[in-house]
């Protein structure tokens, strides 16, 4: 079972840019090793364990062109932390779990 959702150029706006919690955005592409075997298994741990308290949705490139080039995405893997319709941060390449936390965790508000 996966907690991520997958958004495209019409739903973007909608899933991310609307969203009442901050959202991470993983950005690949197919053909990328490190998005699908460093990344992915990530963001999916993050996502179970950050639900309800961030949205975790993943973005094709390859699919989705307006939303990669709005945002500047020159390369795969990249991961955007969203909060309240602004980009707030990015992390460029296969990076640790734990370099992620730190760069979401401010965004992360405790939900009673």
């Amino acid at each position: 079972m996966t907690y991520t959702i997958e958004v495209s150029d019409m739903n973007f706006e909608q899933e991310v840019l609307e969203s009442d919690i901050p959202v991470l955005v993983d950005f690949w592409a197919p053909w990328c090793g490190p998005c699908r075997s460093v990344i992915a298994p990530i963001v999916d741990e993050l996502a179970l364990e950050y639900q309800g308290k961030v949205k975790v949705v993943k973005l094709n490139t390859d699919d989705n062109h307006e939303v990669a080039i709005r945002y500047g995405i020159r390369s795969v893997p990249t991961l955007g932390i969203f909060n309240k319709g602004q980009v707030v941060d990015g992390i460029i390449g296969a990076v640790p779990k734990n370099m992620i936390e730190n760069r979401l965790k401010p965004f992360v508000h405790e939900i009673s």
